[in-house]
């Protein structure tokens, strides 16, 4: 390289660093993490989940294959997504890996909520542990495996604990490398913080303030790109520059304005907003929860993060919104009030959990409405987005992992059917909505010790693998894998294996040799089938 190439060049904030880029041996053998060319706007995930499953039979719309209509939502606990159904997927017929063992030949055997958040977004199973309350996955989880290749710089994913961290093994589902949990962030003012740097002006260097303002990172360097060109420099080094522009011209997204104060503002985040809503956060849900949201939407908006999960607290006592529980929602699933697997039902335990679910439906009908209230170019932030509310289990009483309620929102870029159900086990249209309130029932004030399965949806009903929903929604947002299907930075192939099992009953041996025997995504899922 020429000896007369200025500092400057390199030095001058987000162009500066670009243009090095490609004579860093840190950076040439990097693979873009960005979407394709033509590709437009950044694909998305964003996750909220929550624990302890819900009264299957009143969350599910009566029909399981075909169009839905804002009026098949209304009789639901779902009602109050009824106004985006035209937006809506309802994926039916699916498992979630490594079922508790319990009366049943499969899974393992450790604690059913511990290893289910272990395994839920690895499917791999978990180490077994003494204490059984510590057991933690074998594997990655899916939020990490996603990032590596769509986030920019390949940053890690947005983990946000609704309500302040927790960090045992039952409240976690986020690991960046095996056993290795991912707590996350549990303070709106942290992510506020983080996102203010993006358009306060007097932190940002001449660069990345025209970049926030909505000029093209290409736009930016041009000049600088100009003036290398000219340089006498090697083949090599001439080589690695036409490709660092031919992927600049590929990868660069604008980050529009309005990543701004004024739409910061317009959300209602402000620094006191924020702050205020942190104070008893955990013993209060409703203050904190809308801000948690409109972070991850503003955080979506500025381009900050694509990977997005967000997680409710386990065990908490809802006193909010005309909600007035005095036990704690996991004793309340257990339709008992604690934790045992058999005792005197709760009066009234059936609404108590229904009361519970409605308030997640209408937390999550908040978060789809804030994505579809903001453009981007001529769709909605929404629309470039998988927005997916995934829960623990299903039947909460039961811990089946059979028939799990899923919702998502957003095409992902017109990846994905919307406003309509899909089973993907047989397309048929009457599957069963559940068996929720088979346990303490109207009339039944006793629940035997043995009646845990049969209080949940039959295991034979609704059982195909989760792990191929995960290869469709890492193909939605741009991850590659390598030739033996399983995402891998730098691949060039669809994803099609996710995990070490995609058959729940091999995880009641860890030592089974790794096997997907149903790989791929569904494609019936897929908007162009």
């Amino acid at each position: 390289m020429a000896k007369n190439l200025t500092r400057r060049l390199f030095l001058r904030g987000l162009g500066g660093a670009v243009v090095a880029a490609p004579f860093l041996s840190s950076i040439v053998g990097r693979t873009a993490k960005a979407q394709p060319a033509g590709a437009g706007a950044p694909k998305r995930l964003i996750v909220l989940f929550t624990h302890y499953g819900c009264l299957t039979n009143r969350w599910f719309p009566e029909k399981a294959h075909g169009p839905l209509t804002a009026a098949d939502y209304e009789a639901t606990t779902l009602k109050h997504l009824a106004p985006f159904a035209a937006k809506l997927l309802v994926p039916r017929g699916i498992r979630a890996m490594n079922e508790w063992s319990f009366g049943r030949t499969h899974g393992q055997d450790e604690d059913p909520h511990g290893q289910v958040m272990g395994s839920y977004f690895t499917c791999h199973p978990v180490t077994p542990q003494s204490p059984r309350f510590d057991a933690k996955p074998t594997g990655r989880s899916l939020d990490h495996i996603c990032a590596d290749q769509v986030n920019p710089g390949g940053a890690a994913p947005l983990v946000m604990q609704i309500g302040g961290v927790r960090s045992d093994a039952k409240s976690n589902f986020s690991y960046s490398a095996p056993q290795q949990m991912f707590p996350g962030i549990g303070s709106p003012a942290a992510i506020f913080n983080n996102l203010t740097n993006l358009f306060d002006r007097g932190s940002m260097s001449p660069d990345t303030y025209k970049v926030a303002r909505g000029k093209s990172v290409i736009d930016v360097v041009r000049d600088d790109l100009a003036t290398l060109q000219r340089f006498d420099m090697s083949q090599s080094d001439r080589r690695k520059l036409s490709d660092w522009m031919d992927l600049l011209h590929e990868t660069s997204g604008t980050v529009t304005a309005q990543c701004s104060e004024a739409t910061a503002t317009a959300l209602g985040l402000t620094s006191q907003s924020v702050q205020a809503s942190q104070d008893g956060a955990a013993r209060d849900l409703s203050k904190v929860t809308n801000v948690m949201m409109d972070l991850a939407v503003l955080s979506a908006l500025c381009d900050q993060n694509r990977v997005i999960f967000m997680k409710f607290p386990g065990t908490t006592v809802f006193t909010w919104d005309g909600i007035d529980h005095t036990i704690e929602s996991h004793g309340i699933s257990h339709r008992i009030g604690n934790a045992s697997m058999g005792g005197t039902c709760v009066p009234g335990v059936l609404e108590m959990i229904h009361e519970i679910d409605d308030w997640y439906a209408k937390k999550f009908a908040y978060l789809v409405g804030r994505l579809d209230s903001l453009e981007e170019g001529d769709v909605k932030l929404l629309d470039n987005t998988a927005t997916v509310w995934f829960q623990e289990c299903s039947d909460g009483n039961s811990h089946n992992l059979n028939n799990l309620p899923i919702l998502q929102a957003g095409s992902c870029g017109g990846y994905f059917k919307v406003g309509q159900a899909v089973n993907v086990e047989g397309a048929k249209a009457d599957l069963t909505r559940g068996n929720s309130e088979g346990a303490c029932g109207p009339g039944q004030t006793e629940l035997a010790f043995n009646e845990v399965d049969s209080t949940g949806t039959p295991p034979d009903i609704a059982t195909q693998p989760i792990n191929k929903y995960f290869c469709g929604l890492m193909n939605a947002i741009g991850v590659k894998a390598g030739p033996d299907g399983f995402p891998a930075v730098g691949g060039t192939h669809e994803v099609t294996h996710f995990g070490k099992y995609d058959d729940t009953t091999l995880f009641a041996d860890a030592d089974n040799p790794a096997v997907i025997k149903d790989p791929g995504e569904f494609k019936a899922l897929r908007a162009n089938s």
